[in-house]
């Protein structure tokens, strides 16, 4: 599975295969007919708490270990991944102004080491 990071605001791409917004705020200047995505899904998203704590403090690798620990323990973590079974490509998107510097990168370095970990 390929996943490719992006910002909502840049254009949709036939490369981009099945795109996820992961933010749980609405993204700001776009309108809901506009919003080219095929899911939408805030429950994979960092928790408000600590979505607000990596933005007062800027502390990437906490906020890293964070974000990996809620997801391990988000009983939608499996519905969700389950979803992604037969997509040969995903784009994570985020209103973020960094998708380097924000949950996309974590969560794709979680998806791929949960897909590794599955029984061919």
């Amino acid at each position: 599975m390929k996943i490719n990071l992006k910002r909502i605001y840049q254009a949709k791409e036939n490369s981009d295969g099945f795109r996820i917004l992961v933010d749980k705020i609405y993204p700001r200047g776009i309108k809901k007919e506009n919003l080219d995505v095929d899911l939408w899904d805030k429950e994979i998203a960092p928790s408000d708490t600590l979505r607000k704590a990596f933005h007062a403090s800027d502390d990437f690798e906490t906020f890293k270990t964070s974000y990996w620990e809620e997801l391990s323990g988000n009983p939608h973590t499996a519905d969700f991944l389950q979803l992604l079974q037969g997509k040969e490509v995903i784009t994570l998107l985020t209103a973020s102004k960094d998708v380097n510097h924000c949950q996309l990168p974590i969560l794709q370095e979680f998806i791929e080491a949960s897909i590794s970990k599955e029984p061919s």
